[in-house]
């Protein structure tokens, strides 16, 4: 399960629908669907706030607007629209891994969006952290 820091602009295809479903099934566990990944590395960061659903939702909200804007087929009642938007901190160590490992992944499976990525100087986060000093988050399996 990966939980991208990152904006999903820089997700290919399989990136993308991988981070939807893989978001939906951290949603269930966060709800208490499922009894699988509960402590899962991923959902650290969600697990400790006063209202990890509404989080998840609101995670989902922007992986939802970017697969619509590519015309893909998700879901919108999938989501509780009615979440109040927060702001999580993100390290600037976790994000230049996430850059790395997302480098890597890019360049065995979609050379285009590799290309893409390895000209950036610099790039968006989701919408819902904020950039913190530090170093990569310790929930984070290297």
């Amino acid at each position: 399960m990966r939980i991208w820091s990152l904006h999903p602009k820089y997700l290919d295809t399989k990136g993308l629908v991988a981070v939807w479903r893989e978001t939906l099934l951290a949603k269930h566990v966060l709800e208490g669907k499922t009894k699988g990944y509960k402590h899962h590395p991923q959902l650290h960061r969600f697990q400790k706030l006063s209202n990890p659903v509404a989080a998840i939702n609101q995670y989902l909200s922007c992986i939802y607007t970017e697969g619509m804007a590519r015309g893909y087929n998700f879901k919108k009642e999938k989501i509780d629209w009615n979440f109040k938007k927060i702001s999580l901190p993100v390290t600037n160590g976790q994000l230049k891994y996430e850059i790395s490992h997302l480098r890597k992944k890019l360049e065995l499976r979609d050379k285009e969006k590799h290309n893409q990525l390895i000209v950036q100087s610099s790039y968006e986060i989701h919408p819902m952290f904020r950039v913190v000093e530090g170093e990569i988050e310790e929930w984070e399996i290297q």
